[in-house]
């Protein structure tokens, strides 16, 4: 039997490519015939990925296609000869984009119609959260089921030492972690919030990064740079690095004393199963996917109270009890992530298919 993906986008260090290549490998070692197809590759993948104008693409017993944004695969999908299986990885709501660009706004609302377009083409829809699969049934989607995103902890925990970037990160400053791009739906803004209320209830000796693009929506970022102004913070205290080499972000995970997700909506967070293999204990806001992924694991708070918040994340710090019963927790979570639990649900769902 073969069986193939598709993804539109096949960038080294994306979580859904990322994913797509282990699950492909997964597949090959139970015996399938299986090849990962995508319109855009980088030039060091062009030896592990094929291009999706190779005639191949559509030669699969099943077809799984990793759905994140519109492209031209969705249509040619929706008529893949054999069976055809949708991985939903979370379109962000349109509206957090509206006040910043008009652009994204449309691109995020084409996206969930093109989505939508789907009902009634697709044999089975996985989403990679439960959270992603409730949005497919409220679209219409029947069956549903659950296939979580393969991640690559490894590339954190071997990562090779930076030693000018540890000697930098290892000063003394509380260093408090955030991975992602900087976009509206994280809620940076709350960060430096969170940083005004620790830095004056707390603890003046900490530093904020930021590891990930904060060019693609260029308002947005404009705003958090001036709210940092506007409450007179030291510059130097906010770290935002734009996208960095595994190496520097292994570095980065290694020296984080707390990492902070305040974002309203995710659909997964595969940052929050890094933080949690680089043994960095894990705050956040329950909103989306989060309570979800950590399960159970780290510390959600809601309603969003700032100032709890900025007490809890000194507790974090400083109580060293509270910080290893944390942590211990995260490491149990973590066992759910592994490659055999993850073998396992592709069992499952390849269960289904062949049923």
């Amino acid at each position: 039997m073969i069986i193939n993906q598709w993804v539109p986008a096949a960038h080294r260090g994306d979580a859904i490519g990322d994913s797509a290549r282990v699950v492909r490998d997964m597949l090959r070692r139970r015996g399938y015939q299986s090849d990962l197809f995508a319109l855009t590759i980088d030039d060091d993948l062009r030896q592990d990925v094929r291009p999706f104008a190779d005639p191949a693409a559509r030669l699969g017993d099943v077809t799984i296609f990793h759905f994140a944004l519109p492209s031209p695969m969705t249509q040619a999908f929706a008529s893949a000869p054999g069976v055809r299986v949708l991985q939903y990885h979370n379109i962000t709501p349109a509206a957090f984009f509206a006040p910043y660009d008009p652009q994204l706004f449309r691109l995020a609302a084409l996206g969930r119609d093109e989505l939508g377009s789907l009902v009634g083409h697709v044999h089975l829809a996985l989403g990679d959260s439960d959270f992603n699969r409730q949005e497919l049934e409220a679209l219409g989607f029947t069956p549903t089921g659950v296939l979580p995103i393969a991640v690559d902890t490894a590339r954190i925990t071997d990562a090779p030492r930076r030693p000018a970037l540890d000697k930098i990160l290892g000063d003394g400053l509380i260093n408090v972690l955030f991975v992602g791009r900087i976009a509206p739906n994280k809620r940076i803004e709350d960060h430096i919030r969170l940083a005004e209320l620790y830095k004056r209830n707390v603890d003046s000796y900490y530093r904020f990064i930021f590891v990930g693009r904060y060019d693609g929506v260029p308002r947005y970022y404009a705003q958090i740079r001036a709210l940092i102004s506007e409450f007179q913070m030291l510059p130097d205290r906010f770290w935002f690095t734009g996208p960095v080499p595994t190496e520097d972000l292994g570095a980065f995970y290694r020296w984080a004393d707390v990492y902070v997700s305040l974002s309203e909506h995710e659909g997964f967070c595969v940052p929050l199963v890094e933080a949690m293999a680089a043994d960095v204990p894990v705050l956040a806001y329950a909103a989306g996917a989060v309570p979800e992924t950590l399960g159970g694991a780290g510390v959600l708070f809601a309603p969003k109270d700032l100032e709890f918040a900025a007490e809890t994340l000194g507790l974090l710090v400083y109580d060293r009890a509270l910080r290893e019963r944390v942590l211990e927790g995260q490491r149990r979570r973590l066992q759910d992530f592994t490659p055999a639990a993850l073998d396992a649900r592709l069992g499952d769902v390849l269960g289904r298919i062949t049923a």
